[in-house]
């Protein structure tokens, strides 16, 4: 079978391919020797600026048409990549060869063997691989995670104000709002974003093993790791590791898969929520024509994009689990365990974006059924013996909670009535029995609105 969307062994290259399909630009495989070839040609052009002797009269008119290389990199010059790797069953070199065909084309052939110069193959793969998970990861990955926060700010300001039962342990507590309800949701993201926003993309850049042998062996006299240093940081905007061995050691690599699982924790929790709301009816869903939600249950309009993230989330979480507590590890200088895991670098930011599109989409057919709500409300007065049990503690009432405790811990419903005679009965003021019958269900929600107001745009 030829590979296509429908042969392909996994469903974000499959099913979903037109929803990652903005990944593959910087994870796929193409992707990857893209940013290998840049690396490579970044490289040699600073060493034309250090300028090592023999690269001293390079024209630096060579310089834009080197670039073009990555630039305007193809699949057909990925392709011819591949064949080169089919003989020399050696990635990064086939790279190398590659390079070193194109110089010749540009008629530099005298100085093409300054491409990969005293380098090993870590040093390209330890560079390009987190330059191209920065670039997914602000070009694709967290404005998907913008969106998404954009909505539930949206609906969150929306449904500020509309009272809502709240359950602790499973069972009916004070009322709070759906908007303050989202907006907890959106601050636990914006505290986790921020923290992410900070990763650090750490790359290894020092030959064999760490420490410029090869290049101090052929020019002792430049300072190689104050080069590394400026190429790694200025050159392509990573910060380098300093002290490693023949692989960057992977610990901020770690961190960002931890800090995306949080964020991702986040949104579960969310769509665990939002789901059960929906079973209990408090929302309704925008019916799309054509749609099915059973085979055999015509009546059915299944929560499918809230179940579809958190599916998509799981299996993003225990892949970066997996990259988190793996890629610190290696025997001595290197094992090859971490190349093969980070060819797999891209399915979870592809599970993490189709969930992040299925959650937004689900978001968008919420109908809120204010009816279903208020009725539970009104079925719960129960609710409101927090608030009087508090005013009269405050007044200094003898045992108040104690009082409440009697009244609504009983098997029978503690309807608006009970409360109401529970309160003139009391051995209170006017004043305060006023204050007390203001109390209900749908209006005791505290600060709610006000918190959502809290939320930045």
């Amino acid at each position: 079978m030829h590979l296509n969307e429908l042969t392909a062994l996994s469903p974000v290259d499959g099913r979903y391919r037109s929803r990652t399909a903005t990944l593959a630009e910087h994870l796929s495989e193409w992707g990857l020797i893209r940013c290998r070839v840049e690396v490579e040609v970044e490289y040699f052009i600073a060493l034309t600026q250090i300028p090592l002797p023999p690269l001293a009269n390079f024209s630096k008119e060579a310089i834009e048409p080197l670039r073009d290389l990555y630039r305007n990199f193809s699949e057909g010059d990925a392709n011819r990549i591949k064949e080169l790797e089919r003989v020399t069953n050696h990635d990064v070199k086939a790279v190398e060869y590659f390079l070193k065909e194109e110089l010749e084309r540009l008629g530099l052939a005298e100085v093409s063997e300054f491409v990969h110069f005293g380098l090993t193959s870590q040093d390209v793969n330890n560079t390009a691989i987190p330059l191209s998970l920065m670039r997914a990861t602000q070009h694709v990955l967290r404005p998907a995670f913008g969106a998404l926060r954009k909505k539930l700010v949206g609906q969150a300001r929306e449904w500020k104000g509309v009272a809502m039962l709240a359950r602790t342990h499973g069972q009916t507590a004070s009322p709070v709002t759906v908007g303050k309800e989202w907006a907890v949701f959106v601050e636990r993201l914006d505290v986790q974003l921020a923290l992410w926003d900070q990763s650090v993309y750490a790359a290894k850049f020092g030959g064999a093993t760490g420490q410029f042998n090869a290049h101090i062996a052929a020019y002792p006299h430049i300072d190689w790791n104050a080069f590394g240093q400026s190429f790694v940081e200025k050159s392509l905007g990573l910060t380098r590791s300093r002290i490693t061995t023949q692989i960057e050691h992977y610990d901020h690599l770690a961190a960002w898969c931890d800090g995306l699982r949080r964020i991702h924790t986040i949104l579960l929790d969310m769509n665990r929520d939002v789901w059960t709301y929906i079973s209990m009816d408090y929302f309704k869903q925008r019916i799309v024509e054509g749609e099915v939600g059973s085979s055999a249950m015509p009546h059915k309009v299944n929560p499918i994009d809230f179940e579809n993230a958190e599916g998509n989330l799981g299996m993003a979480n225990a892949l970066l689990g997996h990259f988190s507590e793996k890629l610190p590890i290696s025997r001595l200088q290197r094992d090859l365990t971490d190349s093969t895991v980070l060819r797999n670098l891209g399915v979870p930011l592809g599970h993490a974006l189709i969930a992040i599109q299925s959650m937004e989409k689900g978001l968008g057919k919420l109908l809120l059924n204010e009816d279903r709500i208020a009725a539970d409300l009104d079925a719960n007065w129960a609710i409101v013996a927090e608030g009087i049990q508090t005013i009269l503690r405050r007044e200094g009432h003898p045992q108040p909670y104690e009082a409440l405790k009697a009244l609504t811990r009983t098997h029978g419903g503690i309807n608006e009535a009970a409360i109401g005679q529970f309160i003139d009965e009391l051995d209170v003021s006017k004043a305060v029995k006023d204050e007390l019958h203001l109390l209900s269900p749908a209006t005791y929600i505290g600060g709610a609105a006000g918190l959502v107001d809290l939320l930045q745009d």
